[in-house]
């Protein structure tokens, strides 16, 4: 039973027992006296918890109040500004542009605008022409003989299972109205997907959707998918963010009978996603892998979705991609920050390169081996707002993605409960009763309106800061609240030159 709905439970059982004791005062007293005193018999005899043994009965409120803790904290302790992983304020941005309310923030900042970190951008005396239409980015290089169009802003790998069919279905929806892209996560092209909108079909270390009976990368299965009309790229997934390195985690209690025949494994079970990829073993069978699904999807762009670990391996991808002369499409930079539906504890806090440091890396790395112009970089990992992407672009991305503020547009609260397969807004949860709360042709409409608000919000800024195309975007507009001291992200991250590889 869900913590809020033993906390009403609890409210409900005091008012009826309270009532009694008033009205029919004796024997009440005698019920509720024998209640309490089999409890507490109960909670003394007991050996599993120490705090009943010492504190019988009131001990219990302790529990109880420790379940509804995340709410009490949310909805009554945390400001606006210092909630985690998304603070009150990010919260209340994404549901206002998703729900086309007012956009403006009276009173002025309630940041301190000379706290440690934080940042600003630049403006112009002269700002530019406000562009009406938002540039698109093409990608795909010179082996991709079908390129494609991307926005400046898409929906972030999440996998049907992890999301609800109705929270699928509705992302969907809202990426063919807004014209923007829908990752599928590792958990395969599900009929969910298939609501008209682009995909982007990520190809995870399980290879769901199109392995083997062995679980091993199925050719045949993989051209099925690959070669429908709806996606328009493939990811290939080496790790992500929360978790890296360790491989993706669906709980037993979200694996129903047709999200196994979808990935193509047992239902009711815990599904592991093992740690690596089982198709390559080295760095340059790992291009020659990303070869044969191009040739296999028939020359769609093709890229690989990476959480920064060891510097040296991605220099060593960029050297066997000079070496075998294939070059991925795009590369998808997913920061250690990134969410994810189950994690564990210590690979979210503790595994991977942050965000921005890996986005940073990346960016020169590939200038360094003069990749960057025959290279698309996507960023992924709290892309929130419009400044996120202002900023992201800045620091060297062509294009990002949102997996969270995608879920908040539909409605997520932010509850904590991804994992636990009772989330109460039938966002990431597969029970039906929490689901029939989503109604898909509401939502897809919330999903558009996030999208195109936060562009919106984008070009304000490209407005603002007096360039007039993407490639003016440079590091210099961004700054950073350092000891004291403003920083700039050109001092801070001195943008590498081609060909300077040691």
């Amino acid at each position: 039973m869900h913590r809020v709905i033993k906390f009403i439970f609890a409210i409900i059982a005091f008012f009826i027992v309270t009532y009694l004791i008033i009205f029919f005062p004796i024997p009440s007293l005698l019920v509720v006296g024998s209640v309490m005193l089999i409890v507490g018999i109960y909670d003394i005899s007991q050996k599993k918890h120490t705090i009943l043994r010492n504190f019988p009965i009131i001990g219990h409120f302790r529990y109880l109040f420790e379940e509804i803790s995340p709410e009490i904290h949310q909805y009554f302790v945390e400001s606006d500004v210092d909630g985690k992983p998304l603070s009150r304020n990010q919260r209340s941005y994404v549901y206002a542009r998703a729900k086309l309310q007012n956009n403006t923030h009276p009173f002025g900042t309630e940041h301190d605008l000379q706290r440690e970190k934080m940042e600003w951008t630049t403006h112009s005396i002269f700002p530019s022409k406000r562009l009406e239409d938002a540039p698109r980015v093409n990608i795909g290089g010179a082996n991709c003989s079908k390129p494609y169009e991307a926005s400046l802003f898409n929906i972030s790998a999440m996998s049907y299972g992890s999301l609800s069919k109705n929270a699928i279905m509705a992302l969907n929806k809202g990426a063919k109205a807004g014209g923007f892209y829908h990752n599928t996560g590792e958990g395969s092209v599900s009929n969910y997907h298939l609501m008209g909108g682009d995909i982007v079909y990520q190809v995870g270390t399980a290879y769901f959707g199109c392995r083997d009976k062995e679980g091993n990368f199925s050719e045949e299965k993989f051209k099925e998918t690959a070669l429908r009309d709806e996606v328009k790229m493939i990811e290939l997934k080496l790790s992500q963010g929360a978790k890296p390195g360790h491989g993706g985690i669906l709980p037993a209690q979200k694996n129903s009978k047709e999200i196994a025949r979808i990935r193509g494994v047992e239902p009711h079970t815990d599904v592991l996603s093992p740690p690596g990829h089982t198709a390559f073993s080295s760095y340059t069978e790992m291009m020659a892998f990303i070869g044969k699904l191009r040739e296999l999807s028939d020359g769609k762009p093709i890229g690989f979705k990476i959480c920064i670990g060891r510097k040296n391996e991605f220099e060593s991808i960029c050297d066997a991609i000079k070496e075998t002369n294939i070059y991925p499409d795009f590369i998808t930079v997913d920061g250690a920050e990134g969410g994810t539906g189950a994690a564990p504890i210590i690979f979210s806090d503790h595994v991977g390169m942050p965000w921005e440091n890996a986005l940073v890396f990346v960016v020169d790395t590939l200038m360094r081996y003069n990749l960057r112009n025959e290279i698309k970089v996507i960023t992924s990992g709290k892309i929130i707002d419009g400044f996120d992407i202002f900023k992201a672009l800045c620091l060297g991305a062509d294009i990002c993605n949102s997996a969270r503020g995608m879920m908040l547009a539909l409605g997520c609260i932010q509850a904590l409960e991804c994992h636990k397969n009772t989330c109460p807004t039938g966002v990431a949860t597969n029970n039906a009763s929490r689901m029939r709360g989503l109604v898909v042709e509401d939502k897809w409409k919330r999903v558009k309106n996030y999208h195109g608000e936060t562009i919106k919000d984008f070009l304000d800024l490209f407005m603002a800061s007096g360039v007039s195309d993407l490639s003016q975007l440079n590091r210099s507009l961004i700054f950073q609240q350092r000891d004291g001291k403003e920083v700039n992200f050109a001092d801070r991250y001195p943008e590498a030159l081609e060909d300077s590889k040691i």
